[in-house]
């Protein structure tokens, strides 16, 4: 029987051979980070199975392509300031953490904070970060992701996974000059649209990625609980 380490290589080397994965430093974030210790107990046989995962309350952890596909998106550098809106269970904010706040000698000094609005799953992902060592490297906070972090802005790169019936303001106003927001917009519980923004100034530039399904984003600009 594989072991955990192996089938993480293994869904790495198919993921690199199907065309997903293309960026060196999220390759080897990804190879670093133990998934298995970010999904629900019960499902950790199925931690390197290309698909979503429940958590808690209803949640999902992303399927690994979908986390390779956003962080490749907001090209992510050692040194970048990260939002994300939605920390789930952890793992998605821990792979930003190996790639901004990588632990090498001379590594600029990023950092990533997480908003999560279920008290329930800010536990879980508090735990599982600091079990696997990021806890220095993510801040969990709880509140309401549709309005952004405001304390650590502005930010060189917003990360949401949960879709907006629109963007919300408060995470554009957040975005630094030349970042990068990754965030699914569309109908709740429907095939949305993975939208990449860039700031330029006082200008945004949008475009479409292509189609994705993510739970809703709950919060004053988002989705009702």
């Amino acid at each position: 029987m594989l072991g955990m380490s192996e089938m993480r290589e293994m869904l790495i080397r198919r993921l690199i051979e199907e065309g997903v994965l293309t960026q060196p430093e999220v390759i080897k974030a990804m190879s670093k980070v133990p998934r298995e210790e970010f999904v629900m107990p019960e499902l950790r046989e199925q931690a390197y199975m290309d698909t979503p995962l429940p958590s808690l309350e209803g949640q999902t952890i992303s399927a690994p392509h979908m986390v390779a596909i956003m962080c490749q998106l907001l090209s992510l550098k050692p040194g970048h300031m990260v939002l994300e809106v939605g920390a789930g269970t952890g793992y998605h904010a821990a792979v930003c953490a190996e790639i901004v706040a990588p632990r090498q000698p001379g590594a600029k000094d990023g950092h990533v904070f997480a908003i999560e609005r279920i008290r329930s799953l800010v536990e879980f992902a508090r735990s599982n970060l600091a079990r696997c060592g990021y806890s220095d490297r993510v801040t969990v906070i709880e509140g309401d992701g549709t309005l952004g972090y405001p304390d650590a802005a502005p930010y060189d790169a917003i990360l949401v996974t949960a879709a907006a019936p629109r963007i919300p303001p408060p995470l554009k106003s957040q975005l630094r000059d030349g970042g990068r927001m990754v965030i699914p917009v569309g109908e709740a519980y429907s095939i949305q649209d993975l939208i990449v923004v860039e700031k330029s100034g006082s200008d945004f530039k949008e475009w479409t990625y292509g189609g994705c399904v993510f739970v809703p984003l709950c919060g004053r600009y988002g989705w009702r609980p």
